[in-house]
């Protein structure tokens, strides 16, 4: 098979496209012919370029920590998946192999070790990969595989937050960070088309915050003109917003929206690319009752329910490009030079 691939740290040139032994699945995994995986700014682009180190990525590593394909072989001891199914899988998963029902070779509850796709074990950035069944999630025959990746990388998360984390409810201010992002558009659709909020986003651009109005948002604000705090504030008759979920924590915007929190506000935060330190106000915080929780990850229960939403066309993915997997170099180039822009997806049958 080809597969993008990296030997060493260093910059986007590292990353090869080049011939791999075609994967196996053992026991209790399945095979996956990619057809769709995510680049990640933090996850793949820094991971090559090895500000990541804290990871501890398998070299040679092939990146990517999502994918979207058909199932292409099955392994010993599957039933649950036949070859043709649409599945994806993404994140972290046993490094070593477990039954289809996810224990060890002992049939006792796997307490072995674990890692993510594409930095512990081969990723989707390459024509198959191979990973236990029970780390694999069925997709809605009518959901693009493109769509699906960005869906598996980001709206879990972005769910946890909002949904189990912060708890939203219909008719309560939400504030959304990054606007034009995949966690922040896709934050603005969960709280709106969801839930029912009412829903204010902000972005460092005219163009980008209002991106988050045709997602469905309220009010956008362009936070490189305009005063974050003022604005919420005005939009809020000046009680301020039930909840403000960050994915970025910049050290110059996100003291301005912690500061638009109201009484008994949450705040929720799964990322920290543009921080990671950020000043807030300890007054506010307590004088408001405010509560921060950081939470990455997903529950695999809510899979279903985001990819039916994807589906349904109640969250709908920002894709800013589509290339074939010998592109991921130049992949990985223009998202270090526009960190802003919105997924860009890796497809190795486009040759």
């Amino acid at each position: 098979m080809k597969a993008a691939v990296f030997h060493e740290y260093g910059p986007p040139d590292v990353l090869k496209y080049e011939y791999m032994p075609d994967p196996e699945p053992r026991l209790g995994e399945i095979r996956i012919k990619v057809h769709g995986a995510t680049v990640n700014r933090v996850l793949d682009v820094a991971l090559r370029n090895g500000t990541q180190m804290h990871r501890k990525a398998q070299l040679p590593c092939i990146p990517g920590v999502d994918c979207a394909g058909i199932v292409d072989k099955i392994g010993p001891g599957v039933t649950k998946w036949k070859v043709g199914d649409h599945v994806a899988a993404a994140g972290g998963m046993p490094l070593d192999i477990v039954t289809e029902d996810g224990k060890g070779e002992d049939g006792k509850p796997y307490t072995g070790p674990k890692g993510m796709m594409g930095i512990r074990r081969p990723g989707g950035f390459a024509d198959y990969v191979c990973v236990p069944s029970s780390e694999t999630v069925p997709l809605p025959k009518n959901l693009d595989f493109h769509e699906a990746a960005v869906v598996m990388r980001h709206c879990p998360t972005a769910w946890n937050l909002l949904m189990n984390e912060a708890k939203i409810k219909p008719g309560e201010w939400v504030l959304i960070m990054g606007a034009s992002g995949n966690l922040g558009s896709v934050g603005i659709q969960i709280a709106k088309n969801i839930v029912g909020c009412k829903v204010i986003t902000c972005a460092g651009s005219r163009s980008r915050a209002d991106l988050g109005l045709k997602l469905g948002a309220d009010v956008a604000i362009d936070y490189s003109t305009q005063d974050l705090t003022a604005e919420i504030l005005k939009a809020t008759d000046g009680k301020g917003v039930n909840v403000l979920y960050d994915n970025i924590a910049n050290p110059d915007v996100l003291p301005k929206a912690f500061m638009g929190l109201g009484l008994d506000g949450r705040m929720v935060t799964a990322g920290a690319h543009g921080g990671p330190v950020a000043p807030i106000n300890f007054f506010h915080l307590y004088d408001r009752r405010i509560t921060i929780r950081g939470m990455p990850g997903a529950k695999p229960e809510d899979l279903p329910k985001c990819f039916a939403a994807a589906a349904e066309g109640k969250i709908k993915v920002q894709i800013a490009h589509v290339l074939p997997l010998s592109k991921a170099a130049e992949a990985h180039r223009m998202m270090e030079a526009d960190p802003g822009m919105g997924k860009i997806v890796l497809d190795p049958t486009m040759g």
